[in-house]
């Protein structure tokens, strides 16, 4: 009977980890809002990476992280590192940049992953529309030994990063209108 139990929860074990290999591992975020303000002004605001300390949700979290940023348009780099998990290390390059309606970078986070990250801007009249969005293969990039845990974490980027990204527009709505 033992026996039974013990191969039937490793047989499940091995399917659990067998369907992380093959599962859909794409991940897309996506949250906007409407800032009442021109386009040039919210582009402004997010093409340049000395400016994300006034409205990236992850600014606040850990005072003490260390930035480098340099370049500019595309090649423009941010790597930063922190003690704080919620912070952790990583690279943004813009990969793409079409003023004053588009910015698209590449995020990497070293054996966590990689992901595009893209901010769409539309006019509405005066105002803008800010779209943010993620997309991630969940498996690139990381080791073959994780890539089960990248897949199952997939179906909780919405809920992870969501919350994040609203706080940042929110951020950014109130710097550009306040400008």
């Amino acid at each position: 009977m033992l026996k039974k139990i013990i191969g039937g929860v490793a047989a499940a074990l091995l399917v659990i980890v067998g369907l992380g290999f093959v599962l859909p591992d794409k991940a897309h975020v996506e949250r906007s809002i409407v800032v009442n303000a021109p386009p040039e002004k919210v582009f402004a605001l997010i093409s340049d990476f000395n400016q994300w300390s006034r409205w990236s949700p992850w600014a606040d979290l850990d005072p003490n992280a260390v930035y480098e940023i340099s370049g500019s348009g595309v090649g423009h780099r941010m790597s930063w590192t922190s003690e704080d998990p919620n912070v952790g290390a990583g690279v943004q390059t813009v990969t793409a940049i079409e003023p004053p309606s588009r910015i698209v970078t590449r995020l990497e986070f070293g054996d966590m992953g990689k992901a595009d990250a893209t901010m769409a801007l539309t006019p509405e009249g005066d105002a803008t529309k800010v779209v943010w969005s993620l997309d991630s293969k969940m498996r690139d990039g990381v080791p073959v030994w994780m890539q089960p845990m990248a897949t199952y974490m997939g179906f909780f980027m919405d809920g992870m990063v969501g919350a994040d990204y609203e706080k940042g527009l929110a951020k950014l709505k109130a710097v550009a209108e306040a400008s």
